[in-house]
């Protein structure tokens, strides 16, 4: 499965003769404190420095990445609260990933989230430290979990269950965290926390989404570039599985997920789209996404033909 992803890439960029390397990630991590006027910006500025260098210099898996391989990511952290007595740190964190398409200049994103349960505490020239059995900070547990449920997504859409090593690890971050007592990881305590993004991405309803991220990308975008209806035909039969996700679990994060990181492109994806097709697809999405109107609107209007 590693080597299908390194092939791959190294198709895509056109590049050879790189070194290869351990670390896995290329991902900028980037502070709002707008609303926290009145507290010192260092801290903010030497946390924005450990995180960037905990994220790109951690060894997060034993797979082997050529530099231009790196998966592309963002992380987007929006302070709402900091006490500087405790520096605590109370917010929400975007975390965006994306991925090469074969054969073009494209990239699609994979994971576009928001984790509206972020609080940890930070000294200020604290250093961040990796271990993989032991839970150090809430901090760094967190971003633990979302680099590696990054390399998992990432790998699920190189080939069919391409993620397993890497949920097991996000799933060992869990399990820590979740006996710390710490808010955001707790089973069934929120909807949309990081337990039931694990869930939604490994539990038997709706570990169906992983089909769905791997026949999408490898036999929908990758393939556009050679048939265009051929991998528009191998999308909207993903859409047809992602309605079946519905079904059992309407209320599963992947859901949402999925809407987050696909809606616009579909609109792009489908201007080319026959009527009749257009129509099919916004059927099948409307029971799912019903106030998303204006762009499945847009999906289905002969205006993008």
């Amino acid at each position: 499965m590693r080597s299908i992803r390194r092939i791959l890439l190294l198709a895509m960029a056109s590049l050879a003769c790189l070194v290869a390397t351990a670390q896995e990630l290329n991902c900028t991590f980037e502070i709002d404190s707008k609303k926290v006027a009145n507290a010192n910006k260092d801290i903010f500025n030497t946390l924005k420095e450990a995180v960037n260098e905990y994220l790109n210099t951690t060894v997060w898996t034993d797979a082997q990445f050529a530099a231009n391989e790196k998966i592309q990511c963002k992380m987007y952290l929006t302070v709402a609260e900091y006490d500087e007595s405790s520096g605590k740190m109370k917010g929400d964190l975007q975390i965006q990933s994306s991925r090469p398409v074969y054969n073009s200049a494209y990239t699609t994103t994979l994971i576009n989230f928001k984790d509206t349960k972020i609080e940890f505490v930070y000294d200020n020239n604290e250093q961040l430290v990796y271990n993989e059995n032991e839970m150090q900070s809430n901090l760094t547990a967190i971003l633990n979990f979302y680099a590696l449920f990054i390399i998992a997504v990432d790998f699920d859409s190189f080939a069919p269950n391409g993620g397993d090593p890497y949920y097991e690890k996000v799933a060992n971050v869990v399990r820590m965290a979740q006996s710390s007592g710490e808010g955001g990881w707790k089973a069934f305590e929120d909807s949309k926390n990081r337990s039931a993004v694990l869930s939604a991405f490994t539990d038997k309803q709706t570990a169906g989404i992983r089909e769905i991220i791997y026949n999408y990308h490898r036999l929908g975008l990758d393939q556009m570039m050679t048939s265009v209806d051929k991998g528009r035909a191998t999308i909207t039969q993903q859409l047809e599985t992602l309605k079946k996700i519905y079904d059992v679990a309407p209320m599963s994060v992947c859901l949402s997920m999925f809407k987050d990181a696909k809606m616009d492109e579909l609109v792009n994806i489908y201007s080319k789209a026959g009527m009749t097709e257009k129509e099919s697809v916004y059927e099948l999405l409307y029971p799912l996404y019903p106030t998303e109107t204006d762009r499945l609107n847009r999906i289905k209007s002969t205006e993008n033909k």
